[in-house]
């Protein structure tokens, strides 16, 4: 469950105050033209003093509406995939999958929303324009352990170039995209899971 917490925070932090309402606007108009995205990422994990803490590697694949395959390869091999409906995390080595309802993350691990449209659920977050792309982070009384998530976006209409995830620790996750595959043809079968036999199954969906 550990794991799942701290990919839960990667996975974590996208408005709605008035001052930033145009950005917030700019940054769905900019996703609403990522309609697949597809990569190779590497992350780079450090504490609040800036020690390294993990390196890590895997691929991304993202789909319009709300469909998300974040496989980690290395350190360890862990799988989170949704289908728009369902989530699950599949840890291997634990030999256990944890089902959750995808809407219900949203609170918690807002990066769902770079593939919603759903204006009730950005406006729990405040995004700003940045030199380098977008910033997002929760409004007052949402409950979120992800303070920030800067966005950077590839030129030349390559998709995302980089996301880095700031916790309420301070731990800082960066991950930078590579080989990436912009607005191709993505089977929804990349984005269904079903558990191997014999795992350990944790239902948290509330058989919604």
């Amino acid at each position: 469950m550990k794991k799942l917490n701290s990919l839960l925070l990667v996975l974590g932090s996208l408005v709605a105050t008035p001052s930033f309402a145009d950005d917030s606007q700019a940054l769905q108009d900019k996703l609403a033209t990522l309609k697949s995205f597809k990569a190779q990422f590497s992350q780079n994990v450090t504490d609040s003093q800036g020690q390294a803490v993990m390196q890590g590697e895997g691929t991304i694949a993202l789909k319009q509406p709300m469909m998300i395959r974040w496989q980690q390869t290395n350190p360890d091999d862990t799988l989170f995939v949704s289908n728009g409906d369902k989530t699950y995390y599949f840890d291997s080595f634990a030999e256990q999958v944890t089902i959750m309802d995808t809407h219900s993350l949203i609170d918690s691990t807002p990066f769902v929303l770079l593939t919603s449209k759903d204006a009730a659920q950005w406006e729990k977050y405040s995004v700003q324009a940045t030199d380098s792309g977008f910033s997002v982070t929760p409004n007052k009384g949402v409950e979120s352990q992800v303070e920030q998530l800067d966005i950077t976006f590839a030129g030349n209409e390559q998709g995302l170039a980089k996301l880095v995830v700031t916790d309420n620790s301070g731990q800082l996750s960066s991950f930078s995209f590579s080989d990436a595959q912009v607005n191709t043809a993505l089977d929804t079968s990349t984005f269904e899971f079903t558990p191997p036999e014999g795992v350990e199954i944790d239902d948290q969906s509330n058989g919604e």
